[in-house]
Formats: structure tokens, sequence, C-alpha cells
């Protein structure tokens, strides 16, 4: 397994932006995918975004509506989640996680699919 750790969560304004970094350590196979979920009070776990092992794939779920884009650093081992326009609706703790899957061309959405998880951080977006 991989460790994650996310940053770059806080307390901001309906359309302002965030950038959230995910750094992972310990896993030094080839490269593997990153997801990106989030989770609001009372709701399930959904994914927000995804970024291929290779660096060349991208998956973002609809309600991201172009509003979010996701990019990697392999020197830093890092993944960032730069979102812009940001909604109340936005509100959760957002995750990174790393799949079993070692396919460098595939982006799992499946939560299912991912058996490393960061511990999260706080989005909270007021009105």
């Amino acid at each position: 397994q991989v460790q994650l750790v996310e940053s770059g969560g806080g307390l901001v304004q309906d359309g302002d932006s965030l950038r959230l970094s995910c750094v992972a350590s310990g896993r030094t196979d080839s490269p593997y995918a990153v997801g990106w979920f989030r989770q609001a009070p009372g709701k399930e776990r959904e994914f927000v975004s995804g970024i291929s092992g290779s660096g060349t794939r991208f998956d973002f779920a609809d309600f991201v509506e172009g509003r979010f884009t996701i990019s990697r650093d392999y020197a830093k081992s890092a993944v960032y989640l730069q979102m812009n326009s940001l909604k109340p609706e936005d509100t959760a703790v957002y995750y990174c996680a790393a799949p079993f899957l070692r396919d460098p061309w595939v982006v799992p959405t499946s939560e299912e699919a991912y058996d490393s998880w960061g511990q999260g951080t706080q989005v909270t977006v007021s009105s």
C-alpha cells in the first residue's frame, strides 16, 4: 500500500478557488492512478476526479462541469486538484486514494478499486 496525505482545504466564499494537494509515499513500483473523492455530511462518498499513472488520462464527475483540473508532479510524488468557481454544494471532506490496480492507463472511478486512502481535508464553501 501507499501512504497518502492531503492538504489545501479550508473555508472559502462562493466562487473562490482552492488547490488540494495529495502527497504519496511508500510505494515505489510503476506509476499508479490517483483519485479524488469527497463526502458531504449525510451523503455517501463520491468520485470527483482522477488521473492515470501515465498522467495522460483524466476523468471528472459530471458535477465538476469544467471547474476543476487535475495534475501530477512525479518528482514530488504529488497530485493536485485545482478547484475553481467553488459552490456551497462542493462543501465536503475531500480524500485522495490510490488503487490496487497497477495499470498506468486506467483511471478507476469506483471506490472499490482503491485500497489506500488519505485522512481527508475539509473544504467548506460559504454562500
